[in-house]
């Protein structure tokens, strides 16, 4: 398995965390499914469907958070409240009020709620209590607050902290284009956005296409500043690093597939074997890619 995106947080390194600690942590929040009047339900599920809702390989822990969403557009109460108000306006004389309209309402939600269809979510978290680090496979941040909101839940005084650079990722970014060379480690690849900072907020888009020199530097003179940048870390991995320090479109390159452990035919040795070198490789990326950005900045 491989993480696509990663939002990305510090924790101490060490921390004194196992999959035993962390375990009897999560078992009060155990997923349960939504019951006939609940339109949505979230709790952490076993990641390999055991019982189990910590999976720990060689001191890397992998938790799974299960979201149950049930489907029931505001359209569809409102066509199904409108009718049902027809009727009450029949039978007393008048159209309901506000009031009674809400309660109409309140009540089709609560009758079409056990008929309505259920759509399933799992969001993935890799902890790293060795070198400190939680990464959340989420596209965005709001999804990744979940998985933090559930775990605060759980874990009393959780040491959890945003990462902080000692230089952004625009002005690291726009430096690599306007100098056209990456940080030691890394290329630079085919895909680069660059915003103005106005009002206007002007856009430029480079997709599968490298952006000239010339080019850069005249954007960059006009005040845009790059705030998304395809790059590749030691020919093995290739993302898109965004202004907001999250990292998207994670791939291994065929370096890393081409000595992934392909020899067991056991689904769970081949699990474990992918998550070692899933967190082995990215463990290293984070490192490299902190320290081109000018190290991690302790915040007081």
């Amino acid at each position: 398995m491989w993480f696509k995106n990663l939002q990305i947080y510090r924790l101490p390194a060490p921390w004194d965390m196992n999959a035993e600690k962390l375990e009897a942590a999560l078992t009060p929040q155990t997923f349960q499914p939504c019951t006939s009047l609940d339109m949505q339900t979230q709790g952490w599920i076993s990641p390999r469907e055991n019982g189990i809702l910590v999976h720990s390989v060689n001191q890397q822990l992998l938790i799974a958070l299960g979201t149950e969403k049930k489907l029931l557009p505001a359209s569809v109460i409102n066509q199904v409240s409108k009718a049902k108000a027809t009727e009450i306006e029949e039978q007393q004389g008048f159209k309901p009020g506000r009031k009674q309209m809400r309660e109409i309402k309140e009540q089709v939600t609560d009758e079409l709620l056990p008929r309505a269809f259920s759509i399933n979510r799992t969001t993935w978290a890799w902890i790293d209590p060795v070198n400190g680090w939680l990464v959340i496979d989420a596209g965005t941040a709001a999804k990744a607050d979940e998985v933090i909101k559930l775990l605060i839940k759980g874990i009393d005084k959780l040491p959890l902290e945003a990462l902080h650079v000692v230089q952004s990722p625009v002005s690291a970014m726009t430096e690599w284009l306007a100098a056209d060379t990456a940080p030691k480690g890394f290329t630079v690849d085919q895909d680069t956005e660059l915003r103005a900072q106005g009002e206007g907020k002007a856009t430029v888009r480079y997709v599968s296409q490298t952006i000239e020199p010339d080019d850069v530097q005249r954007h960059i003179a006009s005040g845009k500043q790059c705030t998304r940048l395809a790059m590749t870390w030691a020919d093995r991995i290739s993302f898109v690093l965004t202004e907001s320090l999250t990292i998207k479109r994670v791939a291994a390159l065929d370096v890393i597939k081409e000595n992934a452990d392909t020899s067991s035919r056991d689904d769970d040795e081949r699990f474990d074997s992918d998550l070692m070198l899933m967190t082995g490789e990215l463990a290293k990326l984070l490192d490299d890619l902190v320290f081109a950005l000018g190290g991690q900045m302790q915040v007081k």
